[in-house]
């Protein structure tokens, strides 16, 4: 006779344990995302007798854990990028020069849009909606929880090198049929992408709850908010519509559902409102567009790319509470110096750093050429910015994937080069076994140079 399963104590328990681990994993990065931004608000906003509920001791291990993650974040984004980019623009064979200067193209034409589309709301609806408001008394947030250590990680190569040198050696690649460096840059961009999907997306979620746990603490940008409620409003709205164009115009050139592609976007835009770093949220971002149709090889060129040269969020921003402090400051900015400063900003920010802040930092000198701020308005610039940063970075990533998705479509499906005679040649020769024949025996006859020099052909480069 069969016998029945009997229950075993804590059966009850296992499931529902196991059932939320499952639903955590299906949902992917976009659910522990927003677990850890609910969970820190949760736990930081709970006062107890007027302390929070969080020992600050407790508080203090996430803020030493966000502060080493973020110094790794650093250390790993040039290396993300010379792994990425690289072997993108070597992929793309000999119209990678071209390529690189259509998503430039694209990444400044969507800045300078957001420039003038800010700049006509908010000369139709700050003078009056600012009329009674004083910016002068706004401070920086500051940090309520400090880090019990903090160990230095410098980057290899600062970030424009690295993208600067990803271009060089790219366009080398791509114009150059040799295959022992190309499959060299193969193997590091698996590394890179190792280093991405083991380490850095499992680990993110944890440093997001960090920074939003401070934030929770310190109450500083709260109070930042409400000074300026009425510019984060337009701000806000102004970023929405900008997306909302952007993928709309994607969504026709790139033949896709513009809402269902923007939603998809949806776990790069939460994450960037937790790191305030296009560069920090690439990983997210990559996984993303390749979930919106875009080819691993256009993904790979473009996200990187644009994470650093495409800050049309960060532009809209930057020009909303400059306009702002202008008018509360009783500065006089003639149109004229309002147009070249939208043209100018949009060249600065692509030359800008995709790391928190780095936005502002690279506008501060056309802010004090082009608009006459001092260092006190300079100043309060940042303090205004910084307080708002990660909403414009997450407008900056998403918008990433409209451009993915636009380069995408206009590559027509040719821009890996799978077909490029040049690259199957390169392809096809295995320099893999070429080095360890060259370690092993120590030496390669000019006989085996005569050969290997006539199976690469003319063009090769001895």
């Amino acid at each position: 006779m069969r016998r029945l399963p009997t229950a075993r104590p804590g059966r009850k328990g296992s499931f529902s344990v196991s059932y939320l681990r499952k639903a955590l994993s299906a949902g992917g990065i976009l659910v522990w995302v927003l677990a850890a931004i609910a969970l820190s608000l949760a736990l930081g906003g709970i006062r107890i007798g007027g302390e929070p509920f969080l020992p600050q001791a407790v508080g203090r291990v996430f803020a030493t854990f966000s502060a080493l993650f973020s110094q790794f974040l650093t250390f790993a984004i040039p290396l993300i990028i010379i792994g990425l980019v690289t072997p993108a623009i070597a992929d793309l064979g000999r119209g990678a020069g071209r390529w690189l200067g259509i998503t430039t193209a694209i990444a400044y034409a969507s800045t300078l849009f957001s420039g003038f589309l800010t700049y006509v709301v908010c000369a139709a609806l700050f003078p009056r909606l600012l009329a009674s408001t004083s910016l002068s008394g706004v401070e920086e947030p500051g940090s309520a929880l400090e880090t019990y250590f903090s160990i230095e990680m410098p980057a290899a190569v600062p970030v424009m090198t690295a993208l600067l040198l990803s271009f060089v050696i790219g366009i080398g690649l791509s114009l150059i049929p040799r295959g022992v460096l190309r499959k060299g840059f193969i193997e590091f961009r698996a590394i890179i992408t190792r280093l991405i999907e083991r380490i850095i997306i499992p680990l993110l979620p944890l440093h997001i709850f960090g920074i939003f746990l401070n934030l929770t603490y310190t109450g500083e940008a709260w109070s930042v908010m409400r000074t300026l409620l009425r510019v984060v409003v337009v701000v806000l709205i102004l970023e929405v519509v900008i997306l909302g164009v952007q993928y709309v115009v994607a969504g026709i050139i790139g033949g896709r559902n513009p809402v269902r592609a923007l939603a998809t976007m949806m776990p790069a835009y939460l994450t960037a409102l937790g790191t305030s770093s296009s560069a920090a949220t690439i990983p997210v971002t990559l996984a993303q567009t390749r979930r919106n149709g875009v080819s691993d090889t256009v993904a790979s060129f473009t996200v990187p790319l644009c994470a650093t040269i495409h800050l049309a969020g960060s532009t809209s921003k930057i020009f909303s509470f400059a306009f702002a402090i202008v008018l509360t400051q009783e500065l006089s900015v003639s149109t004229v110096q309002w147009v070249g400063f939208i043209f100018m900003l949009g060249i600065t920010m692509v030359a800008a750093p995709g790391v928190p802040g780095g936005a502002i930092m690279a506008a501060t000198g056309l802010l004090s050429s082009m608009l006459g701020f001092d260092d006190a308005q300079v100043a309060l610039m940042i303090a205004t910015y910084i307080a708002m940063d990660s909403f414009g970075t997450a407008t900056n990533v998403t918008g990433d994937g409209a451009i993915a998705i636009v380069v995408d479509r206009l590559a027509g499906g040719r821009i890996g080069a799978d077909g490029d005679p040049e690259n199957a040649r390169e392809l096809s020769f295995d320099g893999m076994k070429y080095l360890d024949r060259v370690s092993v025996e120590g030496l390669v006859s000019p006989e085996e140079l005569t050969a290997s020099a006539e199976a690469a052909g003319a063009d090769a480069v001895s």
